[in-house]
């Protein structure tokens, strides 16, 4: 027993040490590299319909920026990506106000009260983690959509409830939370494919929003903005070049698979290393 705690002992200090030695991760890769990363991630998910929010948050904690400014960021970055998104549903009516609003109405105060929330750092990279491997999963299994002799009947109460959850975590994570909305409403068999898609794309924008203005009542004193104006720059390009670009072209399940495995491969990092 005396050993094993030794042995304990001995790695943690070693560890201090390294950590000592190379304090900041993020500092061996160059911000624009990170840059061609996320124009690359904002493509690929806006292609389907996302902001690409657990895809910034995977790259970003595997780079090991703080954690306050990983949130920041993704907000950000998703407001970017989606807002085109959802001006072209819009102009092609594809939203359902009166359906759409239980969601957002729960979920608009939840995540600002999540984002406004200070969490340890070990607690957010725990549920960042976990959420990352959720979304993975949720990624692989995405539900087939279903033709619109389906649709079941709005209920509000339950969407508010749907809504308001995922607000909530959206907002301490730091994400726009349409990757775990879009395949529930699938599986509630909420509406067409189109207009979950729309759906989805107000809910990530609102969302973004909300816990951006929650997290701006805190703000690190050590952010970095040109990095991520950077990003951000970065990101409306690819989510520019992803809304527009037809994807039929290309496997869509292969993509979205080959997504997941690398946010469950970054999701389980972050669980292990924190």
């Amino acid at each position: 027993m005396r050993a094993r705690v030794c042995l304990k002992n001995a790695y943690q200090a070693e560890n201090a040490y390294f950590v000592a030695s190379f304090p900041i991760q993020s500092t061996m890769i160059p911000d624009w590299s990170i840059a061609i990363c996320f124009a690359f991630i904002a493509f690929i998910y806006a292609s389907v319909g996302f902001g690409g929010g657990s895809g910034y948050l995977s790259m970003l904690a595997v780079v090991g920026l703080p954690f306050q400014e990983i949130r920041l960021t993704a907000l950000v970055c998703n407001i970017v990506v989606v807002t085109g998104g959802t001006i072209l549903f819009f102009q092609n009516k594809q939203l359902r106000g009166r359906k759409i609003l239980p969601l957002v109405a729960a979920s608009i105060p939840a995540a600002f009260l999540g984002a406004k929330m200070r969490i340890s750092e070990e607690t957010f990279f725990t549920l960042l983690g976990i959420s990352l491997v959720t979304a993975a999963v949720l990624l692989w299994f995405q539900p087939k959509p279903l033709v619109s002799e389906a649709v079941e009947a709005q209920k509000p109460v339950r969407d508010g409830l749907l809504g308001g959850s995922i607000g909530l975590l959206s907002g301490i994570v730091g994400i726009g939370g349409g990757i775990f909305l879009s395949p529930s409403l699938h599986l509630l068999r909420w509406d067409t494919a189109r207009k979950i898609a729309a759906t989805a794309s107000v809910f990530i924008l609102v969302n973004s929003l909300s816990g951006l203005a929650g997290q701006l009542t805190h703000l690190p004193a050590d952010l970095k903005v040109p990095r991520i104006l950077l990003l951000g720059a970065s990101v409306l390009l690819g989510g520019q070049l992803g809304s527009r670009i037809s994807m039929a072209r290309f496997d869509l399940l292969t993509i979205r698979r080959l997504t997941a495995l690398l946010v469950l491969v970054a999701g389980i990092e972050v669980l292990i290393r924190h």
